[in-house]
């Protein structure tokens, strides 16, 4: 669709029932034949594989190998830690790890075998400083967090209800929720501008979910729960305790179930950013309705080691979840390794392996991945969130776009494959605005080095094309997209709480200032009065 900001207005203006499975986030349908062998919920299942495979497909038959195929493709798509090879490695090929007993090898109670999800509840407690000790029979294990989303979506909400999640968002959730259960996503689309009640770019408000939800309802449909991811994927945002109790009070108000996916819970790298845990809130406003996923993959650097876990103290949910977990189990020598895993911590100095060995060292390499990257992109000049969670940085191409279309965004991002690094473009997570790209950063040196590189050589080649371009037919496009995207914004400081923005340094403070004061109806708000 149209020039500038056009894509944003046809999408919204299309009624949710049509845009909130848009099955063909990367492809148009009319390219896949319907096939006779299957039915129609194949067919849409098959859709939605060959939506989201083109760029793995790519990237499985060219990898790059520093030896073998060093011109193969780095991927900075697939949300990994490859830093931690080296620990993990050596941890889980311990003896203790090794132990085979007869019920490891019988089919177990469906919600994960009792040490397992007692050292579970153990485990969330110390970490997520949950007030009072957490209850193993509040625990179920399976096999990641996909399957938990599938799960809770299929026992939430009817076939054709809906759960409302911001964008953007990790969008595996949509096949997650839609493939079994036949559940949609209402979307609360944020975005960079910074006015009235946003203080930061892509900041969720209850404001802007009580319209969604309005929008939603207005329609005839029926949304029966909300998603929070805490920290957030791909935004790196982590939620203060304030704005988390203001998410879920808005949820009891409209008798919402909350699902909290706090997933990169350990993975927040910089000391000057604090993680709350809803586990850790003194009072959850309706516990009933409160369902919290962990699992082992990011924290632990393991995602090819099936696990997640969903903590709930509503024994209803928690059944019926389980009655699912027989097609999503959780093998019992895994079961086991698991447990041995979860239990190195805190206790005693010579067992605290997690907090002294592990996450030390794993802190470490993401933060310095993360400053190699973050300093690439400022030596280019190139916009970016700078947040200090998970295992990517949400940066701002849309400089690179001449009309700043969503087609325009899907060349810049086939232009990246085409010289051989994969990376996640915005459509991929419903991003309201074109332009905006993750990359994963949690990498070794030698391959963030040469992705980078790649990366530059396409942003410089673009650079001269539409200079090129403007010389020929000045641009009528509508820069109004482009507002908040100059300089200053790179150093967009990460999300403090108010009490230590004394903190922050007077470059992000100047830029933050700049940019707002850009913003339309800034001044006119916050005019002296109100100063004084």
């Amino acid at each position: 669709g149209g020039g500038g900001g056009g894509d944003l207005q046809e999408m919204r203006a299309r009624p949710l029932s049509e845009r909130r499975v848009d099955v063909h986030g990367f492809c148009n349908p009319s390219d896949f034949q319907r096939s006779p062998y299957l039915s129609a919920r194949g067919n849409i299942a098959n859709i939605f594989r060959g939506s989201t495979e083109e760029g793995y497909k790519a990237y499985h038959a060219d990898k790059y190998d520093e030896d073998k195929n060093p011109n193969g493709i780095i991927n900075f798509g697939t949300s990994e830690n490859k830093l931690c090879f080296d620990l993990m490695s050596k941890r889980l090929t311990q003896t203790d790890m090794n132990l085979m007993e007869p019920p490891l090898l019988q089919y177990p109670d469906w919600k994960g075998h009792m040490f397992l999800r007692e050292e579970v509840a153990r485990f969330l407690t110390y970490y997520c400083k949950a007030p009072a000790p957490l209850k193993a029979e509040n625990v179920i294990v399976l096999n990641g967090c996909g399957s938990l989303f599938s799960a809770l979506a299929t026992v939430l909400c009817d076939p054709g209800e809906a759960v409302l999640i911001a964008t953007p968002f990790y969008g595996g959730i949509t096949q997650s929720v839609f493939l079994y259960g036949n559940v949609k996503l209402v979307y609360a689309y944020l975005d960079s501008k910074i006015t009235g009640t946003s203080t930061r770019p892509f900041q969720l408000t209850v404001e802007k979910l009580e319209k969604a939800l309005q929008d939603a309802r207005a329609e005839g449909v029926t949304v029966r729960a909300l998603i929070l991811l805490n920290p957030q994927n791909p935004l790196g945002d982590i939620y203060s305790l304030s704005e988390l109790r203001d998410y879920l009070e808005f949820a009891k108000r409209h008798e919402l179930h909350v699902i909290v996916d706090e997933i990169y819970m350990l993975s927040v790298f910089d000391e000057s950013a604090t993680f709350h845990s809803v586990l850790g809130m003194d009072r959850l406003p309706d516990p009933q309705r409160t369902h919290v996923m962990w699992g082992i993959s990011k924290d632990f650097a393991v995602s090819g080691i099936r696990f997640g876990t969903l903590y709930t103290e509503n024994q209803d949910v928690a059944n019926a979840v389980a009655s699912l977990c027989y097609f999503h189990g959780v093998c019992g020598p895994v079961q086991h390794k698991v447990a041995q895993l979860l239990r190195d911590r805190g206790e005693s100095v010579a067992a605290d392996w997690i907090n002294q060995v592990y996450l030390r060292a794993n802190h470490a390499r993401l933060k310095a991945a993360h400053t190699y990257v973050t300093d690439e992109l400022k030596t280019l000049g190139v916009p970016f969130l700078n947040r200090n969670a998970g295992f990517f940085v949400w940066i701002d191409f849309r400089k690179y776009l001449r009309t700043g279309t969503f087609e325009e965004e899907m060349l810049l991002w086939r232009r990246f494959l085409d010289n051989k690094v994969l990376l996640s473009c915005g459509k991929a997570f419903e991003c309201s605005e074109p332009g905006w790209f993750r990359i994963i950063f949690a990498d070794k040196t030698h391959r963030l080095q040469l992705g980078m590189q790649r990366i530059r050589k396409v942003l410089e080649e673009r650079e001269q094309e539409i200079l090129a371009e403007e010389k020929e037919q000045p641009c009528q496009s509508d820069q109004d997209g482009k507002a908040d995207s100059t300089d200053e914004v790179i150093f967009v400081s990460r999300h403090q709480e108010p009490t230590c923005a004394g903190s922050s340094n007077l470059g992000d403070l100047i830029g933050l200032l700049q940019q707002q004061m850009r913003s339309s109806d800034w001044l006119q708000k916050n005019t002296a009065e109100q100063f004084a």
